[in-house]
């Protein structure tokens, strides 16, 4: 479900949709979503001074709440 809802978020965000790669990481307690996408993409998913990327974690941190487990969102370029 958080995968889905993470991936429809950048979609909106980034002009080439289909270069995008989530990861999953499953732990106990935490769940990490590592995302990759394509070249020049870097600076509209993350943002200025990073307001997409904290956004888009303060989304994920909300909708996982009821879950019961933390998340953590890691942009790799």
């Amino acid at each position: 479900m958080l995968e889905e809802f993470l991936e429809s978020l950048i979609i909106s965000i980034d002009e080439n949709p289909d270069q995008i790669k989530i990861s999953q990481k499953e732990g106990e307690t935490a769940c990490i979503y590592e995302l990759r996408f394509g070249e020049g993409d870097y600076g509209k998913v993350i943002g200025k001074h990073g307001k997409n990327a904290d956004a888009i974690r303060t989304l994920l941190g909300a909708v996982s709440k009821k879950d019961g487990k933390r998340v953590i969102f890691k942009i790799i370029d």
